[in-house]
């Protein structure tokens, strides 16, 4: 779920975006694991997945009150 850009995210559909939440807070899990181990080599990618976790969000959010109005 690498370099999410928001575009992509808005062609995704409700459920869609639910699995891609989901996904990314198992890898967030994992990569808290492999941080906590010493295993972890690619430090930067715990702030991509909380961030793109957001950004799935803030999306999701978006569209749900432009269906309300």
């Amino acid at each position: 779920m690498a370099d999410l850009k928001t575009a992509d995210i808005r062609a995704m559909s409700a459920d869609q975006m639910e699995d891609a939440v989901v996904n990314l807070k198992k890898e967030r899990f994992n990569l808290r694991f492999q941080r906590a181990t010493g295993q972890l080599e690619n430090t930067s990618r715990l702030r991509e997945a909380r961030r793109d976790i957001a950004r799935i969000k803030t999306v999701a959010a978006q569209k749900r009150d432009a269906k309300s109005k």
